[in-house]
């Protein structure tokens, strides 16, 4: 069944491969966005250029409620989410929960334990 799956999906193989080259894309640019080490650089820039005279104290400050307005909001907006500290994925959802809804269940040897 593989086989001829494999077979039938061919012609989209370059389509697939081409996904995921933009995924890894994607999350390379995410992850270098949020990296802190490029963030002190991008603020250190902006005090820099105010102390060349290349941009106005305004200009600075402007520059740099960007910088901090990217590390607050979520990415793509309000629907997005904001990648987790670099190398660590958020805990899977609804393990507690799962286990709190069973727990009232008779027979369940979690039940009366007060979890």
């Amino acid at each position: 069944m593989d086989i001829l799956w494999g077979l039938l999906t061919l012609p989209y193989a370059p389509v697939r491969g081409l996904t995921a080259v933009v995924k890894v894309i994607a999350r390379e640019a995410e992850s270098r966005q949020y990296n802190p080490v490029n963030i002190r650089r991008e603020l250190e820039d902006l005090d820099r250029a105010e102390a060349a005279g290349d941009i106005t104290p305004e200009e600075r400050d402007r520059g740099q409620q960007e910088v901090l307005n990217r590390l607050t909001t979520p990415a793509g907006g309000a629907g997005g989410t904001r990648p987790a500290a670099a190398g660590r994925r958020p805990p899977p959802a609804g393990r507690e929960t799962a286990r709190r809804r069973t727990a009232g269940r008779r027979g369940d040897p979690h039940r009366g334990r007060g979890e």
